[in-house]
């Protein structure tokens, strides 16, 4: 047996069935509905063409939505499976559905007490859709046919024809995955799904998926730990820091000799930030004395380095960083 379906069989559940099948995923659409889809983990049921006109699907598990009435049929496929197409209409194209579908005669007229993957064959016409699925069935992929396919003329283009259509779901608080689609409505306040990237929450007040940004924090300040270098003496320093961003402010008064950009300046140490308060990367500083600017660059270790200066003080109209002149360097950056 590949197509595995767990409380289904009349003839019993084996041990197997049980291992297999999904039995903890509910991810819920209303308050006895469930979520129908794929459950996510490496590639489930993956498509690959094993022929001209055949199709072979890899091993999954799903969940399989059916009536109210009917709740839902966790699924596992073991094995992979192999699907036919007929050949194409001489005329127009059409599009084939792949999907896993549950047998349950208890509801349906089937007789039957299974799951298995089969085709739904679409209409040919000039603007082909996607065919409307039965009931107690999971879309898959969606094949492309077009007119007069067939093996003898070299079958389906499986690099072109495929469409994937799996939708994804997870257990109730889980995250739903990206898949197929997004245009479902959440079903309880606080619900998450991947939105191609981004981390969307249902707001059950107003009905919409809404971009999840996590909580503002409060502010954190220090105006302590900071090393001075030998040349400077510090007047005051201040950092604040809010969700990973930062904001530094210091003075500081040259106390050494006259720095001269002549034509550079050469790198010059001001002060080394205290460890937390420290960019990931190589960040730039402005820095004014109010006469002159220049750029301080600020490294993962925390050294303030003064790299350029322009202007002069109020003694000198050379470039020169002046003795007891008073350096401004503030800077933003995300850690």
């Amino acid at each position: 047996m590949t197509v595995r379906p767990a409380w289904l069989l009349p003839q019993g559940q084996t041990r197997e069935d049980t291992r297999l099948a999904p039995v903890g995923t509910w991810s819920p659409e209303s308050e006895i509905r469930t979520r129908g889809g794929v459950i996510p983990g490496g590639n489930p049921f993956a498509a690959t063409g094993a022929g001209a006109m055949t199709l072979q699907l890899g091993i999954g598990r799903a969940t399989v939505q059916g009536t109210t009435a009917q709740g839902a049929y966790p699924v596992a496929v073991d094995a992979p499976e192999t699907v036919t197409f007929t050949d194409g209409n001489a005329q127009f194209a059409r599009i084939d559905s792949v999907i896993l579908r549950v047998y349950d005669g208890l509801f349906d007229q089937s007789n039957n007490a299974l799951a298995r993957i089969e085709i739904v064959q679409g209409e040919a016409t000039a603007t082909p859709t996607a065919p409307t699925l039965p009931a107690c069935s999971l879309r898959l992929w969606d094949v492309t046919v077009p007119a007069g396919t067939s093996a003898g003329v070299g079958g389906i283009n499986w690099s072109s024809a495929l469409a994937d259509r799996r939708r994804f779901t997870a257990a109730v608080g889980g995250i739903i995955p990206q898949g197929w689609g997004l245009s479902f409505d959440g079903a309880y306040e606080g619900q998450f799904r991947d939105a191609g990237g981004i981390l969307e929450r249902w707001n059950a007040t107003t009905d919409v998926w809404e971009t999840y940004r996590p909580p503002e924090r409060a502010v954190e300040t220090t105006s302590g730990g900071l090393t001075t270098a030998s040349g400077w003496s510090l007047s005051s320093f201040n950092a604040r820091r809010r969700n990973g961003v930062v904001q530094v402010l210091g003075f500081w008064t040259r106390t050494g000799a006259n720095l001269l950009s002549n034509p550079n300046l050469a790198d010059t140490l001001v002060a080394t930030l205290p460890p937390g308060w420290r960019p990931v990367l190589l960040v730039e500083a402005t820095a004014s004395n109010g006469f002159g600017s220049g750029a301080c660059a600020i490294g993962a270790d925390g050294l303030m380095t003064m790299r350029t200066w322009a202007g002069g003080g109020p003694t000198r109209t050379d470039n020169a960083l002046e003795k007891d002149t008073n350096l401004r360097i503030s800077a933003t950056f995300v850690q």
